[in-house]
């Protein structure tokens, strides 16, 4: 049972409905994590902006859900493991693909690499060391990339601690932790 209740679209200001009407149209559903940030207006369209920011990034699709399985499987995140299992089936990642996101891997030497990054930050909470850089460095992480890696872990630190304190019901085809 959620600890924070998914807003139903009625429940909220015009503007929040709006929001959420426009996520169904894209989606062909309203996901309970965003109903769940609709309590806060400006989390939820602050996730939204950001995300779709991050979508005209050098990241494709597959290596953006890269990072969100490494970071959900760090974070131990039931609803994001869930959702971003079937996102990255969507975006042409493979079951065998999806299994080394999740231990912080990845198929190519830039995906490991991506996998890799975003484990180790959530892991030592930021604070890599110079070695560590190098070798993502050598395996194809620029500082550009770095910093990109960095705000889809922001965004996906955010989402797992939102389920974590909500109770968010896995409204995705649901799959082990």
């Amino acid at each position: 049972m959620p600890m924070i209740e998914p807003l139903a679209p009625a429940a909220t200001d015009a503007a929040t409905r709006q929001t959420l009407d426009a996520v169904r149209g894209k989606l062909g559903m309203i996901p309970n994590l965003f109903s769940t940030l609709a309590h806060a207006p400006a989390a939820l369209n602050g996730y939204l902006a950001l995300t779709d920011a991050l979508g005209n990034g050098r990241l494709t699709a597959v290596q953006r859900e890269i990072v969100a399985l490494a970071v959900g499987q760090s974070n131990a995140c039931h609803y994001c493991l869930s959702a971003h299992t079937m996102l990255a089936r969507h975006a042409g990642l493979d079951e065998a693909g999806t299994a080394l996101a999740r231990q912080g891997r990845g198929a190519s030497t830039l995906d490991d690499a991506i996998a890799r990054f975003a484990r180790q930050v959530v892991e030592a909470r930021g604070r890599l060391s110079p070695g560590d850089l190098g070798a993502l460095r050598r395996d194809g992480l620029d500082d550009a990339l770095m910093i990109e890696v960095l705000a889809h872990v922001a965004l996906n630190v955010l989402t797992n601690y939102t389920n974590h304190i909500a109770g968010t019901d896995v409204d995705f085809p649901s799959v082990a932790v």
